[in-house]
């Protein structure tokens, strides 16, 4: 399979994690588009298109084509909102840094991909610009993409950020190379739990000393997340509901037998050596290891086409097993977000902009895959596929990213899916057990001093902690005194606190 840069979320993104209505395919954008036109003139006199600064987060290595697609997408909204489209493309690893440095300071900026972990602290810090009205007058193109779930993302009933319409759940599972896989006869099917999965590394680290038997999703970041807990985050993980329920109840996740398990479980696996011994300091993304052959194998968010997904993302073929059922919670319908930047000078046309992201079939195309003929030709049954004769390695744009650009759903489906994929994550987001907090999000200014305080923690131990790193024995109680000096349990009652109001308003 060819080689590409990274589509996916994150979960944490990463996961990636989303909505799923059925396939749409045309351009839907006619209206609102239509009701832009001519919105950069005044008095009869044109004014000069606006330039918009639009930055994204992309995985692997920036893309020599970026500027030229950016070209094409500003001879469309030109003519349909009176701007162009300047592409600031960020590395994952570098993103954060970056947007907190632009969003500071006075750089230009109007779009930012914003994930589940950047919104609230862009929120806290007045970052982002509230999009209530702005999507009363310039988004019903959105409104009607997203539909109900935009309620989701409502801090204090305001709006900062619109998700992307994509799956709005996620399964867990873990992916592996398909060469290995069969090179060793691994019966996928018999997989089922975390030793089934322990065997399989076992195996590798014994028959491959070369390759990494399990790597991180992403620098700077554990191998678990919610889906292996098993309890919704609510956004933070600074108290969480277990089982999805629990009553209504908060707890601190550090704190539970659960969480414990699941260190002592990574402990034995890095102590093994089936753990990438440098995972909690390495800087290189997963696509680099597994493009330089060094990893076998890596934990995530699941999806229906995800196989073909990461195949295309790491330059070799990857088997995917499922090994946690499908949810759905606020963080995973607010994984993937668009925000307009406090830095632009024109928020309105901005919108416009975003309200062509989730309705206009072109645009949507040439962010994700680029140009037709030149990056991808279509197949007879309307996939798509690399040009004969292209490399993908020269291949000029391929990011990778359709999940990202506004309305998936709007995009071509790559070869080696299904031409209903559409339609399965439809039946994905149906059969997702759903969360009793779906549509909760919590407001953490009211204790951002204590916010900030626990992150320092967190940022100090986690990592090391949740890739096996550290020993738990030796570190945890360590770890949940500091949280607890540094303030969890004041956020965590005035989640609480939220919660409740938020239940009784919502009638749950």
């Amino acid at each position: 399979m060819p080689k590409a840069s990274l589509k996916a979320l994150i979960p944490a993104l990463l996961a990636f994690v989303f909505l799923l209505s059925a396939c749409g395919g045309g351009n839907g954008g006619g209206n609102a588009a239509q009701q832009s036109e001519g919105s950069g003139k005044s008095s009869g006199t044109e004014e000069k298109p606006y330039e918009l600064v639009v930055a994204f987060m992309y995985f692997g290595s920036e893309q020599k084509d970026t500027n030229l697609i950016a070209e094409e997408v500003s001879k469309i909204t030109k003519e349909k909102i009176n701007a162009t489209v300047k592409l600031m493309p960020l590395s994952v690893s570098a993103y954060t840094q970056q947007m907190n440095l632009i969003l500071s300071g006075n750089e230009k900026l109007d779009l930012l991909f914003v994930s589940a972990a950047n919104h609230a602290p862009f929120v806290n810090r007045g970052q982002l610009v509230e999009l209530t009205d702005l999507l009363d007058q310039y988004g019903q193109g959105v409104k009607e993409a997203v539909g109900d779930f935009l309620e989701a993302a409502k801090v204090n009933g305001k709006i900062y950020v619109v998700p992307t319409v994509r799956e709005f759940a996620s399964s867990y599972g873990i992916n592996m190379r398909k060469d290995l896989v069969e090179k060793y006869n691994i019966d996928v099917n018999a997989i089922k739990t975390f030793d089934d999965v322990a065997d399989v590394l076992r195996l590798i680290k014994k028959n491959e000393p070369n390759v990494y038997p399990l790597v991180g999703m992403m620098p700077d970041r554990g191998i678990l997340d919610f889906g292996y807990f098993k309890d919704d985050q609510l956004g933070d993980s600074f108290g969480v509901l277990p089982d999805y329920d629990n009553g209504f109840q908060v707890v601190n996740r550090f704190e539970q037998d659960y969480y414990v398990e699941y260190l002592n479980m990574l402990r034995q696996w890095y102590n093994e050596g089936l753990i990438q011994p440098d995972i909690a300091t390495n800087q290189a993304s997963r696509n680099e290891l597994f493009q330089a052959g060094k990893a076998f194998a890596w934990f995530n968010h699941l999806k229906p086409g995800y196989e073909v997904q990461a195949s295309l993302e790491m330059g070799t073929d990857i088997v995917t097993v499922e090994l946690t059922p499908p949810v759905a919670t606020t963080s995973t319908v607010m994984t993937v977000n668009w925000g307009i930047a406090r830095n632009s000078q024109n928020p309105e046309k901005a919108m416009q902009f975003l309200n062509l992201l989730y309705t206009d079939a072109e645009i949507q195309n040439l962010l994700s895959w680029g140009i037709e003929g030149k990056h991808y030709v279509k197949n007879a049954d309307g996939t798509i596929r690399y040009p004969d004769g292209i490399n993908p390695d020269e291949h000029g744009y391929n990011y990778n990213l359709s999940w990202m650009w506004g309305n998936q759903l709007l995009s071509h489906i790559w070869e080696g899916n299904p031409a209903d994929l559409w339609d399965q994550i439809k039946a994905f987001n149906d059969r997702a057990i759903k969360s009793r907090a779906l549509g909760f999000n919590f407001d953490s200014s009211v204790v951002q001093t204590e916010f900030a305080s626990v992150s320092n923690v967190l940022d100090q131990y986690q990592v090391g902690l949740e890739t096996g790193a550290l020993d738990p024995a030796q570190i945890h109680q360590d770890f949940v005194n500091r949280l607890k000096a540094a303030g969890i349990d004041k956020i965590i009652e005035e989640k609480q606190r939220q919660l409740d109001a938020w239940r009784a308003a919502n009638g749950k």
